[in-house]
């Protein structure tokens, strides 16, 4: 999760203190009624393992990237990372992406997009997406195609789009437009290789702006969409503020939900712009810690915010942990720390878990962490502690 607006911060660090107290949307005796009455509905179709991976950022962020012959520069998975993955012991690869990629417009100049211009589509992205799509089929990985920016919304920069999805008619159109586009090109492919997750991180409901049962009304709309070409495909939907909060609105439609682990933002973000954008987070420790030496966090928080996604799993609705691990700017001992709790507690629940990133300032290779001494490994400098932790989880 990357970003770099005081917008994006202040949404993020509001959903982490909301959920220091271990809430769920509507609290624990609402879930439960929710999931009571769920049960009544069909059960899905496709259990959902306990996959464990990464987030591969080959179609991230459109802006970030390089042009070529005045287009952004784009490249399928590698299938080296692919074989590594693999070979390393993970089942599951989760790709975050940016639906500007594939829209063929004159934006890569104007860096704007027309209303009318989300409906035209780049075949040639969606070819390489189809490769990588392959790719991680060929060596034996689950892939979970995500709209990390979704026409009329993303969690950076959302005022970047035409429009806003919670809103606006012709952004929800473009929204299920594109999930059902998906639908029919990979109706063969079957759940154990590929699913969808919506729409990374919606926000946290608030009056004006998108309430909870606007955002279930319009990912139910895209369900419907996708089983009405596709009936059982393997459907996630994030949960509420920032992929922290059960979506109790979405239990009877029988999709996953996918939980996000940064909580607290103080470690998974410590001195990372786009949240702790003036450096101002003290040095973390875990647990953490008061001035006086108390501790004012520590796993049994950790237990409380992913107890309601353990009572999802344990009553047949599908969860999975699309995003977690700390920036690289988190002392090292207190990220591995941290870390073992949240492992050790997703799977006392069954849940799998996708770190952010394979390589980069999340991941095992290449994170550019200045406190550790790393492997070298195939040509790249491995974190060796963290891949072991990881596999021992």
């Amino acid at each position: 999760m990357q970003g770099s607006k005081k917008t994006q911060r202040r949404r993020f660090l509001a959903a982490s203190a909301a959920t220091a107290a271990g809430l769920a949307v509507g609290g624990p005796a609402c879930l439960r009624s929710a999931l009571a009455d769920a049960m009544e509905e069909k059960s899905p179709p496709f259990r959902v393992p306990r996959w464990r991976g990464f987030n591969l950022l080959d179609f991230f962020q459109a802006f970030w990237r390089p042009t070529e012959n005045g287009r952004p520069k784009i490249e399928p998975v590698p299938e080296q990372d692919c074989i590594w993955i693999a070979e390393l012991g993970f089942d599951f690869v989760r790709l975050p992406m940016d639906y500007w990629l594939w829209i063929d417009s004159d934006w890569p100049t104007t860096k704007k997009l027309k209303p009318d211009d989300v409906f035209k589509i780049r075949e040639s992205t969606l070819d390489l997406i189809d490769q990588s799509v392959e790719r991680c089929r060929k060596h034996g990985l689950h892939i979970q195609l995500n709209f990390h920016r979704a026409p009329g919304y993303c969690i950076n920069d959302p005022e970047r789009e035409p429009f806003v999805l919670w809103r606006d008619e012709l952004a929800q159109k473009a929204f299920v437009t594109h999930w059902e586009m998906f639908a029919k090109r990979y109706r063969a492919i079957p759940n154990e290789v590929l699913s969808f997750n919506l729409v990374n991180e919606a926000p946290g409901p608030r009056e004006g702006y998108m309430t909870a049962d606007d955002y279930c009304r319009i990912m139910k709309q895209a369900v419907d969409a996708i089983r009405a070409v596709s009936p059982d495909r393997l459907i996630f939907a994030d949960g509420l503020s920032v992929g922290t909060r059960v979506a109790e609105c979405l239990i009877p439609t029988g999709i996953a939900q996918s939980v996000h682990a940064y909580h607290p933002a103080q470690i998974s973000h410590y001195r990372a712009s786009w949240v702790d954008r003036d450096s101002s987070f003290p040095t973390p420790t875990w647990p953490l810690r008061n001035p006086d030496g108390t501790v004012r966090m520590g796993r049994e928080h950790l237990e409380k915010y992913f107890a309601p996604w353990g009572e999802l799993r344990r009553n047949g609705i599908g969860v999975h942990c699309g995003e977690t691990g700390c920036f690289n700017k988190t002392p090292y001992e207190v990220f591995l720390a941290w870390m073992e709790d949240v492992l050790d507690i997703l799977k006392s629940h069954d849940i799998g878990y996708a770190l952010w990133n394979f390589r980069g300032s999340f991941g095992v290779l290449d994170s550019g962490r200045a406190d550790i001494e790393y492997e070298e490994w195939r040509g790249h400098k491995l974190d060796r502690r963290l891949l072991d932790l990881l596999q021992r989880y």
